[in-house]
This record gives C-alpha cells, sequence and structure tokens, in this order.
C-alpha cells in the first residue's frame, strides 16, 4: 500500500458532499476515504472519535492516517465502506443497533473529544453553547436565555456517553452481509444519548422530538423533557449558524412555536 500523506493521489475521485470539507475517493492500490478540513479542530475529533470507536469495536470506519493542526490542509484517511447510505425513510428502524453500541461508550467529561474545550458536566457545555449561538446572532438572545432556564430546571446528573451529535441521512450505511455503519464523525461529543435523538429528529425534520424516544435506553417521561430541550438547542444552532438558508429559516419557524417564558418579555426570534 502507498504511503497516506494528505496528499490527494492521481485517480482519486472527489466525493464531497459537505461545505466545509473535502472528501476523496482513493481507489488504488487498498481502497480509502481522504478528507480534507476547513477547520483543523474537527480533523482532530473525528481522529479522536475513530480511534475509540475502534477501541470498542464499534460500528465505524477505521482511521488509517492523519494529520493536524500542522498540517495544511488537516486531514484524515479512513477506510472505504462499501455501501450506499441507509434512505432517509428507513434511518429509525436501521439505526437503532448502531446508536446502541455507540451510547454504551462511556465519556471522562463533556464536550467534544479533541479539539475543543473539555466540560466538567453536560450541563456546562451546553450553557457554553447557548453562548455561543446567542453571540453568532443576538436576535435568538431571548431564546438562548429562556433554555438557558429550563436547563436549569432539570436537576439531573447525566454520565457522559459517546454521541455521533450529526445524524443525518447519508451518514447511515448498511454494506452487504454486515451490521450498519455511522460515518462522518468530526462533531462527536461526550454527552446525554438524548441529545443524539433530538438532533436527529431535527435532521428529519420530524414535527415532534418524542419521535425518537423509542430508540432511548429508558423512555419515560423525564425523557421526553430532556429530548424536548435537547431538540430546542440544535434548532437553535441551525437558527444561528447555519449557512444553508432553508435550514436555518425552517429552524427559526420551530423555535417560534415554542411557549413563551414567563420571566421574559420579548420575542422569541
Amino acid at each position: 500500500m502507498a504511503t497516506i500523506d494528505g496528499r490527494v493521489p492521481d485517480g482519486a475521485q472527489e466525493i464531497t458532499t459537505g461545505q466545509a470539507n473535502r472528501v476523496w475517493h482513493v481507489h488504488d492500490p487498498r481502497p480509502y476515504v481522504l478528507k480534507h478540513y476547513g477547520d483543523p479542530a474537527r480533523a482532530a475529533n473525528e481522529a479522536a472519535a475513530l480511534t475509540l470507536l475502534a477501541q470498542h469495536q464499534a460500528p465505524a470506519p477505521r482511521l488509517l492516517g492523519a494529520g493536524y493542526p500542522a498540517a495544511r490542509p488537516a486531514w484524515t484517511a479512513q477506510s472505504a465502506i462499501p455501501a450506499e447510505p441507509v434512505p432517509a425513510d428507513q434511518l429509525l428502524p436501521e439505526i437503532a443497533g448502531a446508536l446502541a453500541a455507540i451510547h454504551r461508550i462511556p465519556g471522562p467529561y463533556a464536550g467534544r473529544l479533541a479539539g475543543a474545550q473539555r466540560h466538567r458536566t453536560w450541563r456546562h457545555y451546553l450553557h457554553d453553547r447557548l453562548d455561543t449561538y446567542a453571540a453568532a446572532s443576538p436576535d435568538l438572545a431571548p431564546t438562548a436565555a429562556n433554555l438557558h432556564r429550563e436547563l436549569d430546571a432539570t436537576d439531573r446528573k447525566i454520565e457522559p456517553r459517546l454521541l455521533h451529535h450529526d445524524l443525518r441521512p447519508g451518514h447511515l450505511v448498511h454494506p452487504p452481509n454486515s451490521s450498519s455503519l455511522l460515518l462522518d464523525w468530526e462533531l462527536a461529543a461526550f454527552g446525554d444519548p438524548l441529545s443524539d435523538l433530538a438532533r436527529l429528529a431535527v435532521r428529519l425534520d420530524l414535527p415532534h422530538p418524542t419521535a425518537t424516544l423509542h430508540l432511548a435506553h429508558q423512555p419515560n417521561a423525564e425523557a421526553e423533557g430532556r429530548i424536548n430541550l435537547y431538540w430546542s438547542i440544535h434548532l437553535l444552532a441551525d437558527a444561528a449558524l447555519s449557512t444553508d438558508p432553508a435550514l436555518r429559516e425552517r429552524a427559526r419557524a420551530h423555535l417560534s412555536l415554542r411557549p413563551h417564558d414567563p420571566l421574559d418579555t420579548g420575542p422569541l426570534v
């Protein structure tokens, strides 16, 4: 096998689908996927996630090489998965096994695995994210303030578990004669598995996040409250940071339907 050094070999086929990174399928002599990142922190995080997943024999590609933070651009090389993505209308039943395996992996703190601040608790991590969204879109600060209060009202200690944190159609594949695998781990974090389910509900544009609650380890009324809160936080992230105008406006429309906090006299959006 030729040395993998982050450079794009002759004959590599570009398969880029996102906006921040460029991705190639390298065919010869051993197929692999080469990924160049716009943000070196995401390369570090994906490499850390794939290393952890391999240690636990979890359903994900294998890391073959990586270059960050000095490499320009930062890169990872991952094993190629010969499979088509699971269609969106089959995602919920197909993803259950992969999520169960991933959510069993414990974390020593909350937040991204690498390339970002580590947080003492899941609640601290979410408060930090809410501050980021409010700073990016000041008109959404009242919504963020409401969610800060709701977060403080959920008095429950969360034991961090590994989250994919970017569940969406295209990221789950089902190879022939094999279990389903999850791709694209650059946003992986340690936190509450219900946050993964809430993000999936946002990405599938489901009318309510409880449609994914059956995938939870212990679906109950308390879990329903948390998944609703996380759903709103993920919507706020899209409304504040998404570069897709349609996605941003859809998130704002969902947020506008949230009930007003009696302590807040301003508009939600």
